[in-house]
């Protein structure tokens, strides 16, 4: 199965042939990609070399003369790095761009930390207006492609991750879907965490609602799906833990309620490692989400573990 980031060029595109409006702001990384668009495009598809603040302020700049950028290079290039830019070139002047990001938490655990960022989903957190999606497949990543671009001006957030669940789902850039229903709690899984949720929660009496665009949270599926299976609500992200929580607590404010946030913990793993050791080192894991999840929605701890 190709990745989500083997779906970004080409989707990207075919939108640069559809659409006069779009163009390509880059980085070095993932220019090889864009070749032949560039040859197609070259006043649409620029690479600034490795110098990720002039990338997003040349995308703000796009978006000041009318464009729609998409600029792109990994997680933590894109908006740790350049976070200057990105709160000052684009949410100040209100200029909307398409962030496009690689490498997620540690889908390249032989970079080291300078390419890993599970903390990126939460520094959009402190900005205003960003719509955020997280695809868990790649036929999710090349819809959520297409509804970024098409989002007007808005400033959205798309974060591609190597790490993939093995079937896509109907995904409209909105809404949480329920997957599986129960009553006694919640579990919302982010992206590629549906898989290991699922194989988790088999058995288990809860409801779980698969989400793939998490800014604006969808507090009204969460609710609706406590007010039915139970307010207690264990969220698994596949970025830093909690990033979320304050979202559903938001959501759930005048209903009493417990919150879980489970994801990648803050302790930096300093060996390089695998992506499913690093997966498993968080807690994120089947097995290790099973008891987490049980232990807290029941008190109880699974047979095995």
């Amino acid at each position: 199965m190709d990745s989500m980031r083997d779906r970004f060029a080409p989707v990207v595109t075919r939108l640069l042939d559809e659409d006069p409006r779009v163009a390509v702001v880059l980085a070095e990384i993932g220019a090889d990609g864009f070749a032949e668009a560039k040859r197609r495009h070259p006043d649409r598809v620029v690479n600034v070399g490795i110098r990720e603040q002039l990338l997003v302020g040349a995308a703000s700049g796009m978006a000041l003369a009318g464009m729609r950028p998409v600029a792109h290079t990994f997680a933590s290039f894109l908006v740790e790095r350049p976070f200057e830019q990105v709160k000052l070139d684009l949410g100040h002047q209100d200029a909307g761009a398409v962030l496009v990001s690689a490498a997620a938490s540690f889908d390249w655990p032989a970079g080291g930390y300078t390419h890993m960022a599970p903390g990126d989903v939460a520094l959009l957190d402190t900005l205003d207006g960003w719509t955020v999606h997280v695809p868990g497949h790649p036929d999710e990543a090349e819809t959520l492609l297409r509804h970024a671009v098409a989002a007007g001006d808005d400033k959205v957030y798309v974060r591609l991750s190597l790490q993939s669940n093995a079937t896509g789902r109907s995904v409209d850039g909105q809404r949480f879907l329920t997957v599986r229903e129960g009553h006694a709690g919640v579990v919302v899984a982010v992206g590629p965490m549906l898989d290991a949720v699922l194989a988790a929660t088999e058995g288990l009496d809860v409801t779980v609602l698969y989400a793939t665009t998490v800014r604006p949270f969808d507090g009204d599926a969460l609710r609706r799906a406590a007010v039915a299976a139970g307010t207690d609500v264990v969220l698994v992200e596949p970025y830093l833990a909690g990033t979320s929580t304050a979202a559903a607590n938001d959501a759930l404010a005048d209903v009493p309620h417990r919150v879980l946030g489970l994801g990648v913990g803050r302790a930096e793993l300093r060996r390089y490692g695998q992506i499913d050791e690093h997966v498993a080192a968080h807690g994120l894991d089947a097995r290790s989400l099973r008891e987490r999840i049980t232990r807290f929605t029941t008190g109880a701890v699974p047979a095995g573990a």
